[in-house]
């Protein structure tokens, strides 16, 4: 009885061609079709032959299927370092996949069972890659979503605990997010007219103030003792101790942010946008100071894959090692931004810089500036913008402080596009100078300003703080007897619309017999005033006296 023989659709390679063993097989298959006249000796020689060239031919399928395992190309176009570059739903593992499949078909067919199965590394992670972490095995995820992690950010024992420790508060993390999501369609589905809070949201107030009670006691001997011996065993390879430094809450507030920013991590490796100690810089020389990075940006790979940056503070290039860093600063003649001078207080200055004249330099700070900000996205295109560099001065020269950068012409009047506060120069109310310093030429411009969103997390707490000060400085020198919001934007240059967002937060605004009414809250005002008098008289205010600048006509 003739073998019958059964036809399998041709596989297709990688570039849209077909297989090549595929091809010879129905071209072997319609030349014995066409001998059908051939004495019945010759057609088994020649299907005995077939069977042998398909046994010869599965070493050949070997190497195409070693070939097909070779790491794909990162979005750079260069071949990954690590496998957890890789992306893990790549189209390739599913037509591996298929191909598999077919031929698996074609030697059931031919009874060759010795043929050895493929492996999908595409699925997996590299087990060779290890946590730098010492004494870690890189099992567990910070998370708790993970079964293994390969870097600092997820490595459960730098942060002081266990694999098991981190999925019970993954568990913990969930509920009360499912909790919080429930209880936000609730409030959906009511009237939101009323400000003042609920009877729910006031008892979860008085809970977290009753928790915040001893955070600022301070450590007692035995607990500074175990602190001390903790640092002085791991050094920098862990993370220092953070119990009974602060309340549990703020705690566990930190320890939510820490994981959701090792899950974010973790995305963007899987996606092969950033690799751990590859691609990202980690620490930048800047002057007399050495600062973490915070964030990806996008230098040159030759530069990124350094790890580490050193950067002239004045002129702002980047360099690769600190060598050229010192050549460099023996000639440099920058000493300040380039630009003019339009403030300048004390030790303070501001220099105003047009991204079309110095472009260079706008293209590195924006650089700079996004190795701390996450939601920037202008590095290059820097001619339709003017930038307000801050910086002290000193004998060596003009230090940088903090920047804002604004539109030469804003359709919808933003006074601010981006906004940075170098990470040395936070808490010490230089953002709140830079803020208040935007405002400022917003009235010289006659205009109601606003910055770009979205904000920075960092930004967004600064302009709520700025604008409730705003507010109860307005609230406290006012004598009438009643308040215009059209009144306080044009006199502060503040949109209504972030005044009316910082009356509501303050419970300050109240929706009655279809009015809106603006209460002068007195315990907020003399608590603000408190403050101030505490505070004295700082250094760390705009006087618009001190400002030298007529608004650009023209760009």
């Amino acid at each position: 009885m003739p073998r019958r023989r059964q036809r399998h659709p041709a596989g297709s390679g990688s570039d849209g061609t077909e297989d090549s063993d595929s091809s010879a097989e129905r071209e072997q298959t319609n030349s014995s079709e066409s001998d059908g006249n051939l004495p019945k000796r010759q057609r088994l020689t020649r299907a005995s032959t077939r069977l042998s060239q398909s046994s010869q031919d599965t070493p050949d399928l070997k190497r195409a299927a070693d070939h097909d395992e070779s790491p794909p190309l990162t979005p750079t176009g260069n071949a990954p370092s690590s496998e957890s570059e890789l992306d893990i739903s790549s189209p390739n593992a599913s037509h591996d996949e298929s191909q598999a499949k077919d031929q698996a078909g074609r030697d059931s067919d031919k009874d060759l069972s010795h043929r050895p199965k493929r492996r999908r590394c595409h699925e997996t992670y590299n087990f060779n890659m290890k946590c730098p972490t010492p004494g870690c095995n890189s099992l567990g995820h910070l998370t708790g979503k993970h079964e293994r992690h390969f870097a600092v950010s997820g490595c459960p024992l730098y942060h002081n605990l266990s694999a098991d420790e981190c999925k019970v508060k993954a568990v913990s993390r969930e509920k009360q997010e499912e909790e919080v999501k429930v209880q936000e369609e609730s409030n959906s589905r009511h009237a939101t007219r009323h400000q003042t809070p609920t009877s729910k949201q006031s008892r979860y107030k008085e809970q977290v103030t009753e928790m915040r009670k001893g955070r600022n006691s301070g450590l007692q001997k035995e607990q500074k003792e175990k602190h001390m011996d903790h640092r002085q065993t791991h050094g920098n390879t862990r993370e220092p101790l953070l119990e009974n430094i602060t309340s549990e809450y703020d705690l566990e507030l930190f320890r939510k942010a820490q994981a959701r920013a090792s899950e974010d991590l973790e995305k963007l490796r899987i996606q092969g946008q950033i690799t751990e100690g590859s691609n990202m810089i980690k620490t930048i020389l800047f002057g007399r100071y050495e600062l973490d990075t915070w964030y990806h940006s996008p230098y040159p790979e030759e530069y990124a894959r350094l790890g580490r940056l050193y950067v002239c503070e004045f002129c702002l290039k980047y360099m690769k090692s600190q060598t050229i860093l010192r050549r460099h600063m023996a000639k440099c003649v920058w000493k300040h931004p380039p630009g003019d001078e339009v403030y300048r207080k004390g030790s303070i200055s501001v220099f105003e810089v047009d991204g079309k004249k110095n472009k260079i330099y706008c293209q590195n700070l924006c650089l700079l500036a996004k190795l701390f900000l996450d939601h920037k996205t202008l590095y290059y295109d820097v001619e339709p913008f003017l930038f307000y560099v801050m910086t002290e001065a000193d004998n060596t020269g003009c230090h940088l402080v903090g920047y804002f950068s604004k539109e030469k012409n804003s359709f919808l009047n933003y006074n601010v596009s981006c906004i940075l506060t170098m990470p040395q120069y936070m808490r010490q109310g230089f953002g709140k100078m830079l803020i208040d310093f935007s405002y400022l030429l917003s009235k010289v411009e006659e205009k109601v300003g606003s910055p770009e969103r979205p904000l920075s997390d960092l930004g967004l707490i600064s302009y709520r703080s700025y604008w409730k000060e705003v507010l109860l400085r307005y609230m406290y020198n006012f004598q009438g007897k009643e308040i215009s919001i059209k009144e306080i934007s044009q006199e502060t240059a503040v949109n209504p619309v972030d005044i009316v967002s910082t009356l509501q937060s303050l419970q300050m605004l109240k929706y009655w017999k279809g009015k809106h009414l603006v209460l002068k809250r007195q315990d907020l005002i003399d608590e603000w005033k408190a403050k101030e008098i505490k505070r004295g008289n700082s250094n760390k205010t705009i006087d618009p006296t001190s400002l030298k600048w007529t608004p650009p006509k023209g760009t």
